[in-house]
């Protein structure tokens, strides 16, 4: 019997060192934030749930753990999601400032940096609009033409930004990437709806994707409302 405890008791010690490790160490100058608590957050069972959680003490933070594949969180103030992060095998740089966040120092996590980046850049530039827009009235332009103009430039970002998001999700169809930034861009929409760009994304997309619980769900669903 005593040599059957140890036999377990090795067995469990063997499942358990095959788990892999993630490390997230983390760093903010955002005053609001020092001596609050963050949440690393998954989506599992339907919803995102809560895995860690640590205070920010001095502008550290850490994260750390085992899982037993890669997966797509979030780190988040309450409810409120500051960064997306993949917990994936090595340590990852989490960097949280007033105006940028970055998460870099892993292959998943350096890919999903530069989409951020490439989608804030967009986001920028639409933001910009508004003050183009007093300019050109300032210089007497025809308002007509104001108008007609960044409505031109308006389209032309929003084709950009999904032009993006479809090359990165295909790009990404394998690996937890994928179906990350589809449940990240779907989960602001009022409800499960198949507009063109999501019918792209679904169509021909391999079963690694079409198998992901939240796209599996998000059809399921469109389908129902949209018979």
């Amino acid at each position: 019997m005593r040599g059957t405890g140890r036999g377990l008791f090795l067995c469990l010690l063997i499942l358990v060192s095959c788990k892999s490790q993630y490390m997230v160490k983390g760093s903010s100058d955002v005053d609001d934030l020092e001596g609050r608590m963050l949440t690393l957050k998954v989506y599992a069972g339907g919803e995102m749930q809560a895995i860690d959680s640590t205070r920010v003490v001095h502008g550290r933070f850490s994260f750390g753990g085992g899982m037993d594949s890669t997966m797509l969180g979030g780190v988040f103030l309450g409810d409120l999601s500051l960064r997306p992060i993949v917990l994936e095998e090595g340590e990852v740089k989490l960097c949280i400032g007033e105006t940028q966040q970055t998460a870099t120092g892993t292959p998943l996590n350096d890919t999903l940096s530069g989409f951020i980046q490439r989608r804030t850049q967009l986001d920028a530039r639409m933001a910009e609009l508004p003050h183009l827009q007093a300019q050109m009235i300032m210089n007497g332009t025809d308002y007509e033409e104001v108008i007609c103009e960044l409505d031109k430039q308006s389209r032309q970002i929003v084709a950009e930004n999904n032009r993006l998001i479809t090359h990165f999700i295909k790009n990404n169809y394998n690996n937890v990437l994928g179906p990350g930034i589809f449940m990240i861009i779907t989960s602001g929409l009022p409800y499960p709806v198949f507009t063109p760009l999501i019918e792209e994304l679904i169509t021909n997309a391999p079963p690694y994707f079409l198998g992901h619980p939240y796209v599996r769900e998000y059809i399921r669903e469109a389908k129902r409302i949209n018979p």
